[in-house]
C-alpha cells in the first residue's frame, strides 16, 4: 500500500482497531482517578482549614515541604495541585500511558501478532503511528471525566474549584502524557519484551519526577529541564493560574521526536 490516502487509511484502522480495545481500560482508570480525586475534596475541606496540618508543616524542614508540594496545602485547589495531581497525574496516568505505550508494539512483537499485520501491505511506520493516536483513548477519557467529577464533588461539599483553570491544567496534561507515551513506544521498539519495557517505562516517569522536584529546590533547578515533569507545574496552573504554552509547545514537540525515532528503528528491527 503506497501514497499519502493509504499510508493514513492503515494509521487510522490500526488507530480504531487499538482504541477500542483500550476503551474498558480507560473507562477504568479514569473512574479510579475519579474516585481519589473525589476522595481529596471530601476531605480537603478538613485538611486545609486544620491547626494539625498547619502544625505538621511547621515541624517539617522547609526543603522537605517545598519538594513534597505542601507549601500550596493553604486551599483546596492548592490540595489537589501538590497532592492529587502530583502522584495521580504526574507520575500515576503518566505511569499507566508509558506503560502501555511499551507494551503496545512490543506485546505484540512478542506474540507474533505484528508479524501477521505486517504480513498485509503496509508500512511499519503507520502500524506505528495508529499504535500511538490509540493512546488517546486513556488521555481524552481521563481528561474529560475527572475535571467533572471534581467540580461536582467540590459543589457537593460546599467548596469551588476555579474551573477555568482546573480545565487548563487538564489540556495542558495531555501534550505531558502524549510525550511520555512517545517515551514508552521508544521503549518499546529499542527492547522489544514489554513487561520489562513497560517497568522501565515506569520507572523512568517516577524518576523524572523526583529528578526534577529535587533538584527544584537547589541551585540547580534548570537541569530539571531535561525531563517532561519540568513542563507542566500543577501549583502553577490551578493556584498560580499560569499556563504555560511554550512549555506544552516543547512537549509536543518531543513526543514528535521519540516518535520518529521510534519509527526509523522499527523500520530496521528484526522481527
Amino acid at each position: 500500500m503506497t501514497g499519502v490516502p493509504g499510508w493514513w487509511s492503515t494509521v487510522e484502522t490500526v488507530a480504531r482497531f487499538e482504541a477500542r480495545e483500550r476503551l474498558r481500560t480507560s473507562a477504568v482508570v479514569a473512574a479510579l482517578l475519579a474516585a481519589y480525586g473525589a476522595l481529596f475534596v471530601w476531605v480537603g475541606p478538613e485538611l486545609v482549614g486544620g491547626e494539625e496540618l498547619q502544625a505538621l508543616l511547621d515541624a517539617m524542614p522547609p526543603v522537605l515541604v517545598e519538594l513534597l508540594g505542601f507549601e500550596s496545602l493553604a486551599s483546596l485547589s492548592g490540595l489537589l495541585a501538590g497532592e492529587y495531581y502530583t502522584f495521580g497525574w504526574l507520575v500515576g496516568l503518566a505511569g499507566y500511558v508509558a506503560y502501555t505505550a511499551a507494551g503496545s508494539v512490543a506485546g505484540d512483537m512478542e506474540t507474533d501478532r505484528m508479524d501477521t499485520l505486517l504480513a498485509a501491505p503496509v508500512s511499519r511506520g503507520s502500524v506505528l503511528l495508529g499504535n500511538f493516536l490509540a493512546l488517546l483513548v486513556p488521555i481524552v477519557v481521563a481528561n474529560a471525566v475527572v475535571p467533572l467529577v471534581l467540580a461536582v464533588s467540590a459543589s457537593a461539599v460546599g467548596e469551588s474549584l476555579p474551573l477555568g483553570e482546573l480545565f487548563a491544567f487538564h489540556a495542558l496534561s495531555i501534550p505531558y502524557l502524549l510525550c511520555w507515551g512517545a517515551v514508552g513506544l521508544l521503549l518499546g521498539v529499542v527492547i522489544g519484551r514489554s513487561r520489562t519495557a513497560g517497568r522501565i517505562a515506569i520507572a523512568l516517569v517516577f524518576a523524572s519526577w523526583l529528578f526534577e522536584s529535587v533538584l527544584e529546590v537547589t541551585d540547580y533547578g534548570r537541569v530539571g529541564a531535561v525531563t517532561p515533569t519540568w513542563y507542566l507545574d500543577p501549583s502553577a496552573v490551578l493556584v498560580g493560574g499560569e499556563y504555560d504554552l511554550l512549555g506544552a509547545a516543547v512537549l509536543v514537540a518531543a513526543a514528535a521526536l521519540f516518535v520518529g525515532a521510534s519509527a526509523r528503528l522499527f523500520a530496521r528491527r528484526d522481527l
